[in-house]
Formats: structure tokens, sequence, C-alpha cells
């Protein structure tokens, strides 16, 4: 094999990445069709003109998925990625109905904590990692960023209208049909992939993995990124309605600020697996980030400001979003892979829970600038952390490769 179709997927890995990144994309769609319209349409259900409430009910999600992620990924170490991944969409699609039926926003907030119970982002990407070679991982990971930026494309155009049809209760319904939807792609689309099923002899101590120096800083920096994700969204769209945009139109300032994001994204990882500097680029992403949540402190007085600002997010969000599950595969043990991605999605979910929260007491609390200068310093916290990570070792030659 040259060394440049070395770098390229095969047939196979192409296959098994899309179907797996399909799974992310119906389950995320459910999240996100929601995301844009919710701290609107709340204000009509009881309880819900409390922005500290709305704010727990955004963000119990993750904080459900953080309880679980650990034993969902350990389990699916030992019993197989399917079998997890399968009961995983069909509680998240029973806490979709229920939160369908709910009349107020208690209920609402019972069913997202039933969503989030069904915690298996470490098991599929866990199953990614599976059926791909090492060094095609990030491409791989990318496919999955790539097919959730997309959906939040989609979700950005179709959850004002369908708001508006079918209100947020329909919305939580669709949730629970995509969550269907995805147990038919798992059962009869994703492709079987090798795994090296966990063993007492082959495992490590759980303590072991969560307290690794290098997985720790990515783990720090996945629970931030999502919580400023989180925050975010408590403070964009009640900014924008209250600047007289029609929360119908509110995808005219989302959706080319999500573009701008994969237009980066692409180019940044391709030089970053090239060159071995991920974590380089990782870095960079971070501080630019900090600069933008000052930025955003400052400049949201108008609609075009706003929509300038969320392009700066979404350019660094993108490619941070793709760079973290990639490094974490590399770097943890082949036995344990679904135990450490089960840790990472632990504290991503941990971070939407605490951004929604936060966010919402602070905007409360104090205002929408004191939530940006908030995300500003979580994402300082976040670089200080980021300088001892390693570069993981570049991918090793695959059995057949020939050397040049």
């Amino acid at each position: 094999m040259s060394k440049s179709a070395a770098w390229r997927m095969t047939a196979q890995e192409k296959k098994s990445s899309l179907a797996l990144a399909s799974i992310f994309a119906l389950r995320m769609l459910g999240l996100f069709v929601i995301l844009p319209v919710f701290a609107v349409y709340a204000r009509e259900l009881p309880g819900g003109e409390n922005a500290f409430l709305v704010g727990l009910t955004l963000g119990v999600y993750g904080l459900s998925q953080g309880l679980l992620q650990i034993p969902f990924g350990a389990a699916s170490d030992r019993f197989g990625r399917k079998p997890v991944i399968i009961a995983g969409l069909a509680l998240f699609a029973l806490g979709s109905f229920i939160a369908a039926c709910a009349g107020s926003i208690t209920g609402v907030f019972i069913g997202r904590a039933l969503q989030g119970a069904g915690a298996i982002s470490a098991a599929v990407t866990a199953f990614i990692s599976d059926s791909v070679r090492e060094r095609v991982i990030t491409k791989a990971m990318a496919m999955v960023g790539a097919s959730i930026g997309l959906t939040f494309a989609l979700s950005l155009l179709i959850s004002p209208p369908l708001a508006r049809v079918c209100g947020i209760e329909g919305l939580f319904a669709l949730t629970g049909v995509l969550a269907l939807i995805a147990i038919a792609v798992v059962r009869f689309v994703v492709p079987d992939a090798p795994q090296m099923i966990r063993t007492p002899a082959s495992g490590k101590p759980w303590q072991q993995i969560a307290l690794d120096p290098q997985l720790l800083r990515l783990n720090i920096g996945i629970f931030v990124l999502h919580a400023v994700l989180t925050a975010i969204f408590v403070v964009v769209p009640t900014r924008l309605a209250s600047m007289d945009l029609p929360t119908g139109e509110h995808w005219q300032v989302y959706l080319p600020a999500v573009i701008a994001g994969f237009c980066v994204m692409a180019p940044l990882i391709i030089v970053g697996e090239r060159k071995n500097a991920l974590v380089r680029v990782m870095r960079i992403m971070i501080g630019f980030l900090t600069a933008a949540f000052v930025l955003f402190a400052y400049l949201m007085h108008s609609i075009w400001e706003i929509a300038f600002l969320l392009g700066l997010f979404f350019m660094g969000f993108n490619v941070l979003e793709a760079t973290l599950p990639s490094l974490i595969s590399r770097m943890a043990p082949k036995s344990d892979k679904g135990l450490a991605m089960g840790i990472y999605n632990t504290t991503q979910n941990l971070g939407l829970f605490a951004g929604g929260t936060a966010g919402g007491w602070i905007a409360q609390t104090w205002s929408a600038e004191a939530v940006f200068f908030a995300c500003a310093f979580a994402m300082l916290l976040w670089l200080a952390s980021a300088f001892g990570l390693k570069e993981p070792p570049c991918a090793s030659r695959e059995p057949g490769e020939a050397l040049n």
C-alpha cells in the first residue's frame, strides 16, 4: 500500500463510519430540533417563565447522560456494542414520548432526564474505533462531527415551522420516532466489527483510566466545550427574539454560522493529522474561542453582530468537536476503550448539564453578558490544562502496508 493510499479509508471503513455517524445524526436531530426554540416556546408551559428552570430542563439531559455513560461504555466492552446501543436508543425514545405527553415544564424535565438515560455515545464512538484503522480514526470522527453539524443545520430549518405546526410536544414525539429509526439502522445497516472483549486479565482498573493525566485533560476539555455550547443557547434565542426576529427566522442567523464552521474544520483537521499536530490545533482553537466569548459580551447589540459571533463560535467548536474524540480514542487502551469513552462522554454530558444550569442561573441573577464572561473564563481554565497535553504517537504502519 502506498503512503498516500494508507491515509485513505477503505470501502468497509467508509460504510461503517457513515452508518455509525447516521446513528449520531438521527439521535442528535431529535435533540437539536428542540434546542433553537425551546427557550422561547417553554414560556407557554406552566413554570416556563423561569429562566433557571428552563436552563435546568435543557441541561438535565446531560446530567443523566453523565451518570450512565460509564456503565454503558463499560457494558459495551463486556457484552458488545450493538446490544448496548439498541438498549440506550430504546430508553431515549421512551423519554421522548414522555416529554411529548407532558403538560408542564416539570413533565418535560422528567422526559429529558429519561432521554439522557439512553447514554450510547461512548458505545457508538468505541464502535467506530473498532471499525477503522488508527491512522484514519480522525477522519471517521470528522464524519461524525460533520453529520452532527449537518443535523444541526437541518434542525435550524425545520425546527421553527414544526414548532409552529405541532408545538413542543410534537417535536418531542419526532425525537422518539427518530430514535426508533436509529434502532433499525443499528440492527440492519451497521456492519459488525472485531472487538477486543474486556476481561479481568486484559482490562485496567477504572481508576487508572479515569485519572490518567492525558485522558483527564481531554475530559476537562469536552466538559468545558459542551458547557459553553448549552450556555449560549440559554441566552442567544431569547436575545434574538427581543430584537423582534421571529423564531421562524432564527435559522437565517444559525445556518451561515454552522456552514462557516464546516469550512474551517476540514482543512485544519487534515493539516493537524498529516503533521501529527492535533494537540497544537486544539490549543489554537481554545484560544480562539476564548477571544470570541469576550467579543460576545460586548457585541450582542444587533442581529448582524450575533450572526458574526456565532460564526466565530462554530469555527472553533466544530474543530474541537472532531479532534477531541479522535485524540482520546488514540490514547485509550484498546481493551478499555469503551470505558475510556464512557468517562469522556460522562464529562461531556455533565458539561451540558452544568452549562444549561449555570447559564440559566447567571442570566437570571446577573445578565446575558455575564454568561459570556463565565464562558471565556472556563475556556482559559481549559487552555491552562491543555498545555500539559502531549501529541499522541504517529499512527503505526498497518499489516501489509509498504514502507516508502
